[in-house]
């Protein structure tokens, strides 16, 4: 049904400016942002990932929300008395039905869906192609950055510039982090302290607001500097000025880049502590653009910061020697054909990072198809594109030579396999998974992979979290393979869905939505890691099931060997469900048992009709050479009879279950006569384990008796 009755965002941007201008009306927004902005923990469990739920629920507003009633309340001039209960409940309930009201009128009109009363599917691509919708997610997409990313990764994105926060504001970069990073504490106090004072008070005096209030003697006391020095970041971040210019809900608001309300000569007001953390990231590079002189520094800065942090956290996963940044590509005329600005090639895979600065606009926000498509292009499908064209390059090793900036090779150890290009911003970039859904243009190719795009806060979470080469590798490589079905708000979402059941999707299953609340175990390991907090720093999952068992100790062993020949096995390892990696494991501790009992070869094989590929796991301490030759042949003749186009073999010492070596099998079925008679008698391999198969007796065969493969030998030439 369409509603013909929605009012004009102008009309309901009325009201709500009229409501915040309320005498009092500042408490109503202290006590909403306690409600929405916090949640409270059972000291003696800790943080559990039931709390942390509380920050997704529906029913709360979200930031841009709130900080839209804080700027309109700066605007009018803050009225501090304290509202009735009756007032501050009704102010709290009248904000909620406004900022309701808006969000439907700023939603595109489902009239254009309709013709004659009859849905028109075809144009709803249109609609959510259109600004407008864009716009919606834009304003009301969510965070794709954790507050204390936004306040620690300032300390390396301005590391170069601390020279200039001297010069301008009289204190130096460390000084400010220090200054912001202890006015969360301080008001983690003044929220418990207030509570615990309004059960003593009368209901007329109840009010959130102390909870969000402080001195610059607090601050000095609490962060160890000066009193100027402190007065000196406070100041810097303090908003000025009537915000005037806040004439609609995402045009600018000067309380988002300057979110501290200065109260009196001592006092202090911050209503969102994440606004001010997201002030300290972003707003300093204005500053720098208003210096003529400083500007060009101050970019190149901007655009080292984006390399370096992804060579850093790159290099924690894959080790310096896989890791290279600035690397150029030389075509055969000696010219510089590409360059990539990080590069890691681990086996027989390459990951192809292009980093871009490129911030959204104020009117792409504001739903400017036109603007959305030009800042996107230079955000991302610049990148896309170059990173396209130096992975074909890498992909032709015979034409082309990849340089560090100082002239050296960069060693080929293997021909590629894949490629997996990133493209990275700098920035905070709102609705980046819609929009690259909807603008990116992509190539097909069979070993260049779909792109991954995404900010820097989240490559922090996603190899915080996946620290090892092939859970990376892995989820990017099945993150790829689905970028068309998965949808979601943002990618911690389907990051932490990942941690949790372990990201793989049935072939009829053409759409999957994840809800935001999937990151709630994702945001709890985070802060676990990251802020100190009690609770549980991994999330229950593919990182905590398996810890230790026969496959984990395997892969690791991959890893460290970085065998290509190898490497696909553990792909399809790291991507099967739960249940079967179970049964997998008590297989292998069940076929090293028995090889250390009577020293012979045991083994497991399965087949998988997706994707068309088996593996075969023997277990012997056999001299490498007759190990290898007898894995080889029961992989041919495995690989024959399941008719697949891939076949995995790998050896396991049976004392510990350790790694030996492995071969993979990988080109199309073809039919053979030979191998036909070869396989004749063998039997299906299994697809999925029947442990009680296991204990059924076996005819016994003899020595001398022809090998029951028929491959013409006798038994103890052959398959004994």
């Amino acid at each position: 049904m369409i509603d013909n009755d929605v009012r004009t965002e102008a009309a309901i941007f009325t009201d709500l400016s009229e409501l915040c201008a309320s005498s009092g009306f500042v408490h109503a927004i202290a006590y909403l942002c306690y409600r929405d902005n916090t949640f409270s923990y059972n000291l003696d469990k800790g943080v559990e990932s039931e709390d942390v739920l509380q920050q997704f629920s529906m029913e709360r507003l979200v930031r841009t929300e709130i900080s839209a009633l804080i700027g309109l309340a700066f605007k009018h001039g803050i009225d501090f008395k304290i509202p009735t209960q009756q007032d501050l409940q009704k102010y709290a309930e009248e904000a909620e039905k406004l900022l309701h009201e808006y969000h439907v009128s700023m939603m595109p009109s489902h009239e254009n869906l309709f013709e004659n009363g009859q849905f028109q599917p075809e144009k709803m691509g249109e609609m959510i192609s259109s600004g407008e919708m864009l716009r919606e997610a834009i304003f009301y997409g969510g965070e794709s950055a954790f507050h204390f990313q936004y306040r620690d990764l300032c300390l390396k994105k301005y590391e170069k510039d601390s020279d200039f926060f001297q010069k301008k504001w009289g204190y130096t970069l460390q000084q400010a982090y220090d200054v912001i990073y202890c006015l969360e504490e301080i008001q983690n106090q003044h929220l418990n302290r207030n509570m615990e004072e309004m059960v003593a008070k009368d209901p007329s005096e109840w009010t959130f607001l102390p909870a969000f209030t402080f001195t610059y003697k607090e601050v000095a006391n609490a962060c160890k500097h000066d009193l100027n020095t402190v007065k000196n970041v406070l100041n810097s971040f303090t908003a000025s000025g009537s915000n005037e210019t806040y004439i609609s809900i995402d045009s600018f608001n000067i309380t988002n880049a300057y979110p501290i309300i200065k109260l009196n000569e001592e006092e202090f007001l911050l209503l969102q502590y994440y606004s001010l953390v997201e002030a300290f990231y972003e707003t300093p590079f204005f500053w720098f653009l208003e210096d003529s002189k400083y500007k060009s520094t101050a970019l190149k800065n901007r655009g080292d910061f984006t390399e370096d942090f992804a060579y850093e956290r790159l290099t924690q996963v894959f080790g310096e020697k896989n890791v290279f940044k600035n690397i150029n590509i030389y075509g055969s005329d000696g010219n510089i054909a590409g360059e990539v600005d990080v590069l890691v090639i681990y086996a027989d895979r390459a990951i192809v990072l292009q980093a871009k600065s490129k911030k959204l606009t104020l009117q792409a926000r504001q739903g400017n198809k036109s603007n959305l498509e030009n800042d996107f292009e230079k955000a991302v499908q610049a990148a896309y594109d170059q990173g396209y064209s130096c992975a074909e390059f890498m992909l032709e090793p015979d034409r082309y030579t990849l340089k560090h900036e100082d002239g050296t090779l960069v060693e080929r150890r293997e021909k590629l396999k894949e490629v997996y290009i990133t493209c990275l911003v700098s920035d905070h970039y709102p609705a980046l998974f819609t929009q690259s859904n909807q603008f990116l243009k992509t190539q097909v190719s069979e070993e260049i992979l779909p792109p991954y795009v995404m900010d820097v806060f989240f490559l922090d979470a996603l190899t915080e979290m996946l620290n090892r080469p092939l859970h990376f590798l892995g989820y990017i490589n099945r993150r790829a393979t689905y970028n068309k079905q998965v949808h979601a708000s943002f990618e911690l979402t389907v990051l932490s869905y990942h941690l949790r059941r372990n990201l793989w999707i049935e072939d009829d299953l053409s759409y999957m939505q994840l809800g935001d609340d999937i990151c709630a175990d994702l945001d709890l390991a985070m802060m676990v890691r990251r802020r100190g907090i009690p609770g549980n720093d991994t999330p229950e999952g593919i990182l905590t099931e398996y810890e230790g068992t026969p496959i984990d100790r395997v892969i690791k062993q991959i890893e460290q060997k970085e065998n290509t020949n190898i490497i696909d096995f553990a792909f399809l390892l790291l991507s099967l469900s739960g249940d079967t990696i179970h049964d997998i494991n008590k297989a292998i501790d069940r076929i090293t048992l028995l090889s250390r009992k009577d020293g012979k070869t045991h083994d497991l094989t399965l087949f998988f009709d997706k994707p068309d590929c088996g593996f075969t796991i023997h277990s012997n301490a056999h001299p490498k050479e007759l190990a290898l030759k007898s894995l080889g042949e029961h992989c041919e003749r495995r690989k024959y009879t399941s008719k697949a186009s891939k076949w995995h073999g790998l050896c396991l010492h049976p004392d510990d279950g350790s790694f030996r070596f492995g071969v993979t099998l990988d080109f199309e079925w073809k039919y053979s006569a030979k191998m036909g008679e070869i396989v004749r008698y063998l039997p299906k391999p299994q697809k999925h384990i029947d442990f009680n198969a296991k204990n059924k007796r076996r005819k016994k065969i003899g020595r001398n008796e022809l090998c029951p493969c028929n491959s013409g030998k006798k038994f103890k030439k052959c398959c004994m």
